[in-house]
C-alpha cells in the first residue's frame, strides 16, 4: 500500500462529506476551465482557425484523462523516487485504490484527490495550444500532448506537489500551480515555437481576433472556474485558507485587469475588452502560487504588479521575433514567474504557512526557494518541450503545408468551418418582398 494512503484507523482523520462534496464541486468548475479556455483561445484567433482551437482543447480533456488513469496519477503522486518521479503500482488503472481509503493526512477520498488533480493535469497542455493556432497538424499536437504530459507534466506535478518531491521537500510554495502549470506551460510554448517558427504572414497580414463576445465569455468562465482552481487546491474547509484563497483570487484578478486597462489608456489611447480579458487571465495566473500566502492587500500589489508586466511583455515577440500566437508567454509565463516570485516578498506566515516574505521579516530565504523552482521548471519545460517538438517534426511533420495554412486550418484539418453563412439573407421570406424579374427572352428583341 502506498505511503499516501491511508485506512480508517481508530486515530486518521475520517471522511468528511462536507470536504468532499466540495472538492468534486471544484474539481468540476476546474473541468469547466478547458472548454472555457477553448471559448477564450477560439475567439482570439483568425475566422478561419476557430475550430482547431476549440479542439486543440477539447482533445486534452480525452487524451489525459486516459494517460492519468493509466499511469499519470501513479507518476505524479505514488511513492517518491529519488525526488524525481512518483510509481505506486495501486495507482495503476486507479484499480487498487478503496473506496474509503482517503487522502494521506485530509478527509477526502483518495479517488476525489485523483480526479482534482486530473483537471489540472488536462488544463495544463491545453494551455500551450494559444501559441501555436493557426499552423499545427491536429494529429501532430494530439502526439505532442501524449508525450509531453508524460515527460513534463507528471514528473513535475511530483516535484512540486508530491510527497518526496524535491521541491516540495525544498519548501517551494505553489498554491494551485504557477510553476507546475502556468510556468511549465508557457516554457513549453516558447520551446514548440522556436522549433515550428513563425505564421505565414506574421508582422505583416492583420491577425485580429475574430469575435471578442467569444474572448469575453472565455475569460468570463475561466474567472468563475478558477475559484475551484485555486481554493480547492487547500483539499479542503476547516481552517480557513481556502476561504483566504478565494477572496485573494476575486481581489487580483480585479487588480490586474485595470492595471492593464491603464496600461492600455496610456499606451495605445483605449480601454480594449480583449485588455479586459487578457488582464484578468494574468491576474488569475499571478495569484494562483501566492494567494495561498499572501493577505488581500498583497493580492492586490500582486494583480497590479501582474498586470502592467504582462501588458507590457506581451509586446517582446515583435522585439524578439518569436511568434507567439495568443500570448501564452506574455501571460501565462510571465504571470507565473510573477506570481512564484512575489510569495518570496508578500508570504504573511500567517496563512498556509509560517514562511513570510521580504516585507514581513522573512529575508531573502524564502525568495531564493522560489527561484529555484521558477528557473527548474522552466528550464526543464522549454528544453523537454523543444526536444519532443522537434522529433515529431522531424518525423511526422509538425506544421500543416503553406497553402493549407493561409487557406485555413479548419476546413484542412477538420473538413468543417465554424460559421456558415449559406443562408444568409437567403429564404423564401426575403425573396418574396423582392421586386419581380424581367421576363427571360430568349433571342428576342424587347420593344422599347
Amino acid at each position: 500500500m502506498a505511503p499516501a494512503i491511508t485506512t480508517l484507523a481508530a486515530d486518521a482523520p475520517e471522511l468528511s462529506a462536507a470536504n468532499t462534496g466540495f472538492m468534486l464541486i471544484c474539481s468540476a468548475l476546474v473541468m469547466l476551465m478547458t472548454p472555457a479556455l477553448a471559448f477564450f483561445y477560439g475567439g482570439m484567433v483568425r475566422v478561419k482557425s476557430t475550430l482547431n482551437m476549440l479542439m486543440m482543447s477539447f482533445i486534452s480533456l480525452g487524451i489525459v484523462t486516459i494517460l492519468w488513469v493509466l499511469f499519470g496519477f501513479s507518476l505524479a503522486f505514488g511513492t517518491d523516487s529519488g525526488s524525481i518521479i512518483g510509481w505506486s503500482s495501486d495507482y495503476v488503472g486507479l484499480s487498487g485504490i478503496g473506496v474509503t481509503e482517503l487522502w494521506d493526512g485530509y478527509t477526502i477520498p483518495v479517488y476525489v484527490f485523483a480526479v482534482f488533480q486530473l483537471m489540472f493535469a488536462i488544463l495544463t497542455p491545453a494551455l500551450i495550444s494559444g501559441a501555436l493556432a493557426d499552423r499545427v497538424k491536429f494529429t501532430a499536437w494530439a502526439l505532442f500532448i501524449t508525450l509531453w504530459v508524460t515527460v513534463v507534466y507528471f514528473p513535475v506535478a511530483h516535484w512540486v506537489w508530491g510527497a518526496g518531491g524535491w521541491l516540495f521537500e525544498m519548501g517551494v510554495i505553489d498554491f494551485a500551480g504557477g510553476t507546475a502549470v502556468h510556468i511549465n506551460a508557457g516554457a513549453a510554448a516558447l520551446g514548440v515555437i522556436l522549433v515550428i517558427g513563425k505564421r505565414v504572414g506574421f508582422k505583416k497580414d492583420p491577425m485580429r481576433p475574430h469575435s471578442l463576445p467569444l474572448v469575453m465569455l472565455g475569460a468570463g468562465l475561466l474567472w468563475f472556474g478558477w475559484f475551484g482552481f485555486n481554493a480547492g487546491s487547500w483539499l479542503g474547509n476547516d481552517d480557513g485558507v481556502g476561504a483566504v484563497m478565494f477572496v485573494n483570487t476575486q481581489v487580483a484578478t480585479a487588480a490586474a485587469m485595470l492595471a492593464w486597462l491603464a496600461y492600455e489608456k496610456i499606451r495605445h489611447g483605449s480601454f480594449t475588452t480583449l485588455g479586459a480579458a487578457s488582464g484578468a487571465v494574468a491576474g488569475l495566473v499571478a495569484i494562483t502560487p501566492s494567494g495561498g500566502a499572501v493577505s488581500p492587500l498583497g493580492a492586490i500589489a500582486i494583480g497590479a504588479i501582474a498586470g502592467l508586466l504582462c501588458a507590457m511583455a506581451v509586446g517582446l515577440k515583435y522585439k524578439f521575433g518569436y511568434d507567439d500566437s495568443l500570448d501564452v508567454i506574455g501571460v501565462h509565463l510571465v504571470g507565473g514567474v510573477l506570481g512564484s516570485l512575489l510569495v518570496g516578498l508578500f508570504a504573511t506566515g500567517g496563512v498556509q504557512s509560517d514562511a513570510k516574505g521580504l516585507f514581513y521579516g522573512g529575508g531573502l530565504e524564502q525568495l531564493g526557494k522560489q527561484a529555484v523552482g521558477v528557473v527548474a521548471v522552466l528550464a526543464y519545460s522549454l528544453i523537454a518541450s523543444a526536444i519532443l517538438a522537434l522529433l515529431i517534426d522531424k518525423t511526422m511533420g509538425m506544421r500543416v503545408s503553406e497553402d493549407d495554412e493561409v487557406s485555413g486550418i479548419d476546413q484542412v484539418e477538420h473538413a468543417e468551418t465554424a460559421y456558415d453563412f449559406s443562408g444568409a439573407g437567403g429564404g423564401a421570406s426575403s425573396r418574396s418582398t423582392a421586386a419581380p424579374a424581367p421576363a427571360v427572352t430568349e433571342n428576342k428583341k424587347v420593344d422599347a
